[in-house]
């Protein structure tokens, strides 16, 4: 009778610790799904600059972060039930959430380095067709220029040397209604580094935190694994 009650009190705790990874794990898919997100919004502007730019990072971070807070809501309802079965499965789930959380970590840090070396290109593309007024890039360029304070690719004498030249950008101001005729009122730095800057300090941000989330499921697999080994043994002590 004591060996019962020291399982069904392991049993207890086992559920309790997997209660409160499943809370754990659903936050960490909101974070990861919110994360998604503001690349797509925020992120997005710039990144699309590049020539090497594909678009699929975000999706793949949101797809991720809406399955694990699918999976965390049903993994509630299997610790409650406390079918060994379901725990089985659930925890297989979570092995092939690590999977793909560690391989969108190590693509985002891979994407990062293609992404960057397109930009030269792609930044002066996006002057050329800062002309056609129909496009899009001409307001990122602006937007660009106007949050990381630079103009140009390279320098604001990017603007001039074009074929044919164009005037350079209000979005070049330091100060609103500024001369973009005189160099002391306009950024002078282009916009190249401060782009690169921006999106390594932020997507390595991103790719560092998609690792180290990766391994988190890995405490779920061992938890919800013992949880229905306990009550395996539980079973079998009562039919004993």
């Amino acid at each position: 009778m004591s060996k019962h009650l020291q399982t069904v009190a392991a049993m207890a705790c086992m559920k309790s610790l997997l209660m409160i990874f499943n809370f754990v794990f659903w936050i960490s898919g909101i974070a990861i799904l919110a994360i998604g997100i503001w690349m797509e919004v925020e992120l997005y502007k710039y990144m699309e600059m590049s020539t090497e730019f594909s678009g699929t990072a975000p999706y793949v971070l949101i797809g991720t972060g809406s399955l694990i807070i699918l999976i965390g809501s049903l993994a509630c309802c299997c610790t409650v039930k406390g079918q060994p079965v379901l725990l089985y499965v659930y925890g297989a789930f979570l092995a092939i959430i690590f999977v793909l959380e560690l391989g969108a970590g190590i693509s985002i840090f891979a994407y990062r380095t293609k992404l960057t070396e397109g930009f030269d290109k792609g930044l002066t593309q996006a002057m050329v067709s800062y002309r056609n007024d129909s496009t899009h890039l001409a307001a990122d360029f602006d937007l660009v220029q106007e949050t990381l304070h630079c103009c140009g690719n390279h320098g604001y004498e990017d603007w001039l040397n074009l074929k044919p030249s164009l005037p350079i950008p209000s979005s070049c101001c330091i100060q609103e209604n500024c001369n973009v005729g005189d160099p002391e009122e306009i950024y002078k730095q282009g916009c190249y580094d401060k782009v690169v800057d921006f999106l390594n300090a932020n997507i390595g941000i991103v790719a560092g935190a998609a690792v180290g989330i990766a391994f988190f499921p890995l405490v779920g697999v061992v938890l919800s694994c013992c949880l229905a080994s306990v009550i395996n043994k539980a079973k079998y002590e009562q039919m004993a």
